[in-house]
């Protein structure tokens, strides 16, 4: 099914009964973030919010809280999709009559996938001269937050020399009436466009966009290859030809179903500090100096409704939709790069910070070459630990992946640890925004057999352990997770944990802080993951040189707690929390039929 705007979807989410209406006063300070938290968790319906305090607009979010309104917008399977774009390309290589006819339904689909001009559209109904930033609903997520932030904003860009266009979600903290804060990460095609233009001496121009078809924002957040724009990624989506409104103003083309587009100018050197914001790691990222977004022009539909997220802790909406959008690209990194078989950057963790690769090897080692080529790819560059398993190995499954490192890793060849490198602009572990460090990871079969095969014993209860630790659970066999009290000696517990006859055969024992629930992978994985930084953070049992080569001794105990110095998790405000639950039934939420 094709989607020409967002309200078209919304008409769609309601006839499905995944669409809840709330007419009671909503505010935009942190109370429709704990509202859309507690339906998202429920594995409840997306949510219109028709009374918004403070604006004339109405607020659509949570539109993409489960895998079952993500394939909406796919039309189906993401995956089916991604191996149809696989099936297409070895069919027609060589190409051939034959070949060609056997594909032609998929090469009509790709035919329709292009841009239509068009003179006008609901987007341009209104025009607010000067803009009002200020009477749209923007929301402020988080106690924390430096202000509030437009989170689903659509910012499109062009390459100044080559015209080549990018469309990518970059948060924008409101400033006043007429500018926001423009968050252009490391790695972000904007970004690149951003930095041409002041090589040049120019002004960018940049058309943030509100709403639309549904397929735009998925197209924004696909890791698409540098130089090809996501506008055409979200017309083959719809199956149909994208309708854009060319402007003078601006060289760029917009789309005409929008509900606002925002046009300005970003210059070199006009900066103001941004942040901090709650983001999708579940921390608040840093707060920074970044370039200032000035707004010249804003339209908008008459009853325009503006799009909305809210990020944290996982699984939040864009969990769903990075499920998403690696069931569609793997595929065709599979058929770009054959010995990988497959790969998963893991949700839980934010994406970045862990990945694991399903290898081809021929030869020893050879896994250790298709991890190294992945971490060079676009937004892989910025994974911080990769593993490389066999091909045979369920990626997905973590407690798979760790019997992969049981029987297969020996740490005499099969740890890399990289250092400095650039990191996540959200990934607050190293020493400083941008930087970091990387760990590899190889677990791949060996000739001579399997390392190890009988796993180490159960923990024992945490009192049998030692002081500070709170409670133990393992991941597979080659992992131990150790939750530590606040003010925990960690020196002692690492040393306690190398030598316990319980503990010591765990390959890595990863200690996390006391407000990491050990009873939930997902969230022992993002306590994970999120806190630590590989060179800082590894403590072997001991090290020893043969040769060139230093050689980390197990256990090899993780320090994966929060430390001071670390970005704040996001937590709700308390007052707020509790008049939501004042105020819950006034809302009308169903979350009867949910399924979490």
């Amino acid at each position: 099914m094709s989607f020409a705007d967002l309200r078209s979807f919304l008409t769609h989410l309601e006839a499905k009964g995944r669409l809840a209406r709330v007419t009671a006063e909503v505010d935009t300070d942190q109370e429709i973030t704990i509202i859309q938290h507690r339906v998202l968790a429920a594995g409840g319906p997306a949510l219109l919010f028709e009374n918004v305090k403070g604006s004339p607009y109405r607020i659509a979010s949570n539109l993409y809280g489960t895998p079952e309104r993500v394939n909406d917008v796919f039309g189906g399977d993401p995956a089916a999709m991604g191996q149809m774009f696989t099936e297409l390309a070895e069919n027609l290589m060589p190409p051939s009559l034959p070949a060609a006819w056997s594909q032609r339904k998929n090469i009509r689909r790709i035919l329709k996938a292009r841009m239509k001009n068009v003179s006008r559209g609901p987007v341009m109904e209104e025009c607010f001269d000067p803009p009002q930033l200020d009477r749209l609903p923007v929301l402020k997520c988080w106690p924390m937050d430096g202000g509030p932030f437009f989170t689903l904003p659509l910012v499109h860009t062009t390459d100044c020399e080559t015209g080549v266009g990018n469309l990518g979600i970059y948060r924008l903290q409101r400033f006043d009436s007429v500018s926001t804060g423009m968050h252009w990460q490391i790695e972000k095609g904007g970004g690149f466009h951003f930095a041409r233009a002041c090589r040049l001496g120019r002004k960018l121009n940049v058309s943030v966009l509100l709403g639309g078809p549904p397929a735009l924002t998925i197209a924004a957040i696909t890791p698409l290859p540098e130089g090809i724009d996501e506008r055409l990624l979200a017309a083959l989506l719809m199956g149909k030809p994208l309708e854009m409104i060319p402007r003078k103003t601006t060289g760029h083309r917009i789309p005409a179903r929008a509900e606002f587009v925002l046009e300005g100018t970003v210059s070199d050197g006009d900066m103001q500090q941004e942040g901090p914001f709650g983001d999708h790691l579940g921390h608040y990222s840093h707060s920074a100096k970044f370039p200032v977004f000035r707004v010249d022009r804003m339209f908008g539909r008459k009853d325009a409704i503006y799009p909305a997220t809210v990020v944290g802790k996982p699984p939040q909406e864009d969990y769903y939709i990075g499920e998403a959008i690696q069931q569609l690209t793997i595929p065709l990194l599979k058929l770009a790069k054959p010995g990988v078989g497959d790969l998963w950057a893991y949700p839980e963790t934010g994406f970045h910070p862990l990945a694991v690769a399903g290898v081809k090897h021929r030869y020893r080692r050879e896994g250790l070459k298709h991890a190294l080529g992945l971490i060079g790819e676009g937004q892989l560059s910025l994974t911080k630990v990769m593993i490389a398993v066999d091909e045979n190995v369920n990626v997905k499954d973590f407690a798979e992946v760790s019997r992969a490192i049981w029987r297969n890793l020996d740490t005499a060849d099969g740890l890399h640890l990289i250092a400095p490198t650039a990191q996540d602009t959200l990934d607050f572990t190293g020493p400083s925004m941008n930087t970091g460090s990387r760990l590899i990871i190889l677990a791949t079969d060996r000739p001579s057999g399997p390392i190890r095969k009988e796993p180490p014993p159960d923990p024992p209860r945490p009192e049998a352990l030692c002081a500070g630790v709170l409670g133990a659970t393992r991941i597979g066999p080659a992992i131990l997770v150790v939750q530590l009290e606040r003010d925990a000696d960690r020196e002692a517990v690492r040393s306690a944990l190398s030598q316990h006859p319980a503990t010591k055969n765990y390959l890595f024992q990863v200690l996390v802080s006391d407000d990491v629930p050990l009873d939930d992978l997902r969230m022992v994985l993002w306590g994970w993951f999120t806190r630590f930084d590989p060179l800082a953070d590894l403590h072997p049992a001991g090290r020893k040189v043969e040769g060139n080569r230093m050689i980390l001794q197990t256990p090899i105990a993780i320090d994966a707690t929060w430390k001071e110095g670390y970005r704040k998790p996001v937590a709700f405000d308390p007052e707020i929390a509790a008049k939501v639950d004042a105020k819950w039934d006034s809302y009308g939420i169903d979350l009867s039929g949910a399924k979490p």
